[in-house]
């Protein structure tokens, strides 16, 4: 079993950079792939980015642009999710989930693929 925990998250301005972290407790952390979602009041949850088990390897949702960065620290057991130049549409519950095994194409933004998640951290964004 894996327990997470976000954190980070708040209000930011327009423009400004927000880092969540997602840091766990039970098992080994390195033998798992973490994706990063979120939710928006009355939308689906939305897949953001997605890290394999030593950093090697990421993932991110093309409608990022490339504002947002994942990494990890195993040594620390936590994941990160830099994001810079946020907009008013970021708002959203930011979530972390981890699944014991590497993903790989479509399946990777597949929430139903993830076994383990956090509570979220809420994100707010004002213009």
């Amino acid at each position: 079993q894996v327990q997470l925990v976000e954190s980070g998250g708040g209000l930011a301005q327009a423009g400004a950079s927000l880092t969540l972290s997602c840091e766990r407790s039970g098992d080994t952390f390195t033998n798992y792939f973490i994706g990063w979602f979120r939710q928006a009041p009355g939308k689906e949850r939305e897949f953001l980015a997605a890290i394999n088990w030593n950093g090697a390897r990421t993932e991110y949702s093309d409608s990022l642009k490339g504002r947002f960065i994942v990494y990890r620290d195993n040594v620390k057991n936590t994941v990160y999710l830099q994001m810079d130049s946020l907009k008013s549409e970021d708002t959203a519950v930011y979530y972390c989930a981890a699944v014991g095994r590497a993903l790989y194409g479509r399946v990777i933004g597949d929430s139903q693929k993830y076994d383990f998640w956090g509570q979220g951290t809420q994100v707010t964004v004002s213009s």
